[in-house]
C-alpha cells in the first residue's frame, strides 16, 4: 500500500538538530542548511518505485484538466440544441476553459515556487472539481461557460507544477523520460477529449460529458492527497530552517535566502507572479519557444474544431464516428512517445560519457529539429488530401504525421525550457503555458469562419504556412542558444546540484 506519502510530521521535516550547518546562529552569520547525505524528504533520495508513482499521478493530473478542455468540444451539437446557440457562440466554452490556462499559470506556477507544490496543487485542484461539479449542473449557458473558465483557470495549476516536479524528482541525466509522460499527458488529453465526448455527449448528452470530468478529477484528487508529497527543495527546506530556528533559537536559512532575503510575504508574492511575466519580457528563449509551443498547441486546439467539418459536415460522418478522426493524431503522439524513449537513451549515454559531467540544454533539441521538419509535412498533407474524393485514411496519415512531430518539438523544447531554468522552470513553462493558451483559446474561435470563408483545402494550409516559418527556431537555438543564455538574468540562475 502507498497510502500517505503524502505526509510528514514536524520531526521529520526539522531533520536533525544537531547537524554541523556552517555559521553560528545568528541574524549576522545564521545557520546556513542544507540537505544532509540520504536525506528522506530530498525528493533526489525517493525510491524509483514512489517517483514513478509520484510522476504517473503527475501526469494523470495533466492529462485530466488537458482532456477537459476538448472533451466538451466532443458533441457541441448537443449543447447548442439545449441552449439554443449557435456554434460559435457554443465554442466559448472550449476557448473560456483553455483561456484559464493562459490566467492560472501567472499565480500557480510562481506560488509553488514560494509555498510548495503540493499546497498550491491540492488547493486549486479541489476547486477544479468542485467547478467541473458546478459546470455539470449549470441551467444556462452563462453559468456553463463561467465555470468551464473557472475550472480552467484552477485547474491550470498541473500544466506547469507537473513539470516543476519532474525536475524535483529527476537530476537532468535521468529527466527526461518523466518528462516524456508529463508532456505527453499535456498534448495528448486535447486529443482523446472528443472521442470521449463525442460518444458519451452521442448517447447521455452534455452534462454526462461535465459528469464524467468531475469524476476523473475527484479521484484523482483523492489519490494526489494520499500519495504525492511536497518535492520543491527550497520550501522543504525553508521549513526545516523555520522549525529548526525556533527549537533551538537560533537562526536557520537556506543558502539561496542568505544570498537573497526573500523579503516579507507580500513582496515574495509580487515577485513570484510577475517573474513569469519578466520571462515574457526579458528572456529570448522563453519567447522564442512560447512562440514555437503557442503555435503548435494552438493548432491543436484549431484541429478540434477543424476535424468535425472535415469529417462530420462535409464526409457526414456522426459526431461520435467523427471524433475517431482524432485517434490518427494520438497514433502519431504514441509513436512520437516510442521515439522519444529511444532519443532519451542516447541522451543518457552522451550524459555518462561527457568529459565534462554534463550535458548543455542544447543537447535536448535533436527530437524537435525532426518535429519541426514533420509537422509542415503533416499538415500540408492533410490540407490537400482531405477531400471526399480521397480515401479518408490519407489525410488521416497527415494528422498522424502532425500529432508524431508535435510531441517531439513540444518534449524538446520543455527539456530545453527546464534545463536551462532549474530553478525557475514552473515559472519559465508558465510563461510559455500563457501564451500558447493564449492561441488555444483564440484558434477555434476563428477556425469556422477561415474554413468557410477559404474552403477546407486553403484553411488547413493556413497553419502549414505558419509551420514553415518556425521551423528555422530549434535549428537556430542549437547555433545560438549558448550565447544566449550565458547573457541571461535567469537561465541557469542556480546549478542543478545546488537546487538538490
Amino acid at each position: 500500500m502507498f497510502f500517505l506519502l503524502g505526509t510528514s510530521d514536524s520531526r521529520t521535516i526539522a531533520g536533525n538538530a544537531d547537524d554541523q550547518w556552517p555559521g553560528n546562529g545568528t541574524r549576522d552569520n545564521p545557520y546556513i542548511i542544507s540537505w544532509s547525505a540520504n536525506d528522506a524528504l530530498n525528493a533526489r533520495n525517493f525510491g524509483t518505485r514512489r517517483k514513478i508513482i509520484i510522476i504517473a499521478l503527475s501526469g494523470l493530473s495533466t492529462l485530466s484538466v488537458a482532456f477537459a478542455s476538448s472533451a466538451y468540444a466532443g458533441d457541441l451539437s448537443s449543447v447548442c440544441q439545449y441552449f439554443g446557440v449557435s456554434d460559435e457562440v457554443a465554442t466559448l466554452g472550449l476557448s473560456l476553459y483553455v483561456l484559464g490556462f493562459a490566467i492560472g499559470p501567472l499565480l500557480w506556477a510562481p506560488l509553488s515556487e514560494a509555498f510548495g507544490r503540493r499546497t498550491i496543487f491540492l488547493v486549486t485542484f479541489s476547486l477544479f472539481t468542485m467547478f467541473n461539479v458546478a459546470a455539470a449542473v449549470s441551467t444556462n449557458f452563462a453559468s456553463l461557460v463561467i465555470f468551464r473558465a473557472l475550472a480552467g483557470m484552477f485547474g491550470s495549476a498541473p500544466l506547469t507544477n507537473s513539470g516543476g516536479v519532474v525536475a524535483d524528482l529527476y537530476s537532468a541525466e535521468t529527466r527526461g523520460l518523466a518528462a516524456v509522460f508529463y508532456s505527453c499527458a499535456t498534448f495528448l488529453g486535447p486529443v482523446l477529449g472528443p472521442i470521449a465526448g463525442g460518444f458519451l455527449g452521442e448517447t447521455q448528452g452534455w452534462r454526462w460529458i461535465e459528469g464524467l470530468l468531475a469524476i476523473y478529477s475527484g479521484v484523482m484528487l483523492i489519490l494526489a492527497i494520499l500519495c504525492i508529497p511536497e518535492t520543491f527543495g527550497i520550501v522543504i527546506l525553508r521549513r526545516r530552517g523555520a522549525i529548526l530556528s525556533m527549537q533551538t533559537g537560533r537562526l536557520h536559512v537556506t543558502s539561496v535566502d542568505h544570498r537573497n532575503p526573500p523579503g516579507s510575504l507580500a513582496q515574495r508574492f509580487l515577485v513570484s507572479t510577475t517573474r513569469p511575466l519578466r520571462l515574457l519580457s526579458e528572456e529570448p528563449i522563453v519567447v522564442v519557444l512560447a512562440l514555437y509551443m503557442s503555435f503548435i498547441y494552438g493548432t491543436t486546439y484549431l484541429l478540434l474544431a477543424a476535424l468535425p467539418i472535415v469529417f462530420q459536415r462535409v464526409r457526414g460522418w456522426s459526431p461520435g464516428i467523427g471524433s475517431l478522426a482524432f485517434l490518427s493524431i494520438a497514433i502519431g503522439m504514441f509513436f512520437a512517445t516510442a521515439f522519444m524513449v529511444f532519443i532519451n537513451r542516447q541522451y543518457t549515454r552522451r550524459f555518462k560519457t561527457s568529459e565534462t559531467g554534463h550535458l548543455p540544454p542544447e543537447a535536448r533539441l535533436p527530437s524537435g529539429k525532426v518535429g519541426a521538419v514533420l509537422i509542415p509535412i503533416g499538415l500540408f498533407l492533410f490540407a490537400w488530401t482531405n477531400d471526399p474524393s480521397i480515401h479518408w485514411a490519407v489525410s488521416m496519415v497527415g494528422t498522424a504525421l502532425f500529432g508524431f512531430g508535435n510531441i517531439c518539438v513540444a518534449l524538446a523544447l520543455v527539456n530545453y525550457l527546464v534545463d536551462s531554468y532549474v530553478t525557475y522552470a514552473a515559472s519559465a513553462l508558465a510563461a510559455a503555458t500563457v501564451m500558447r493558451s493564449l492561441c488555444g483559446a483564440a484558434f477555434p474561435l476563428f477556425t469556422t469562419y477561415m474554413y468557410e470563408g477559404l474552403g477546407i483545402h486553403w484553411a488547413s494550409s493556413a497553419p502549414a504556412f505558419l509551420s514553415l516559418a518556425c521551423l528555422p527556431a530549434p535549428f537556430l537555438l542549437s547555433k545560438y542558444g549558448p550565447r544566449i543564455r550565458h547573457r541571461s538574468r535567469f537561465a541557469i540562475a542556480m546549478s542543478d546540484k545546488e537546487h538538490h
